[in-house]
């Protein structure tokens, strides 16, 4: 397994709509491993392809949190939401391709998710709580969609603004251009 580098703002990949998987191969399970081992490392909560370069609808999500429980890994592919709720919720989210910015955003509380496993077997889930909110969110990236697109226009200008000026800043002094992981402090989405 290879941790792989995450696309951060203001990188325009982040907004490529994914492509289905055609065929779950060597090469998918071996991004999926890898997806894990870098959402592990950064640490974060759940990553999508396209946040590692990959415009593919696969996606990767544990949300335990506490060290008492075993990790329980999720590797989803080809989601497709089938039912949101119409109760809402409101949670603090993060983004490790927008790291040290976490908003408050609100989304349906509870969704049923179809998806393909690794074995090419169709799944079907229902969650909510924080597994819902991560895979809204990370269903999101694959359809190029950001959780700062649900903040006001200037709040999220004011983030986007500064990710450019931090790329630029970055290039000026021939660093990375901000398409790298970045320690966060708490896991993300």
């Amino acid at each position: 397994m290879t941790i792989r580098k995450i696309i951060t703002l203001p990188a325009r990949k982040l907004r490529a709509v994914s492509e289905p998987v055609a065929a779950i191969d060597e090469d998918i399970k071996t991004l999926a491993a890898d997806m894990l081992e870098t959402m592990y490392a950064a640490p974060g909560i759940g990553l999508a392809a396209i946040q590692v370069g990959v415009a593919k609808r696969l996606l990767v999500v544990d949300v335990v949190r506490s060290e008492e429980e075993p990790p329980n890994p999720m590797v989803i592919i080809n989601p497709e939401i089938l039912w949101k709720s119409d109760e809402k919720a409101v949670y603090k989210e993060g983004c490790l391709s927008i790291p040290e910015v976490a908003e408050e955003i609100e989304r349906p509380s509870k969704v049923r998710v179809k998806y393909q496993d690794l074995d090419g077997k169709e799944q079907e889930i229902e969650a909510d709580g924080l597994l819902a909110v991560c895979l809204q969110h990370e269903i999101d990236h694959l359809n190029g969609v950001l959780f700062i697109d649900y903040l006001s226009k200037l709040k999220k200008a004011m983030i986007i603004n500064k990710f450019v000026k931090s790329a630029k800043r970055a290039k000026r002094e021939g660093k990375d251009s901000g398409d790298s992981a970045g320690k966060e402090p708490e896991r993300s989405a």
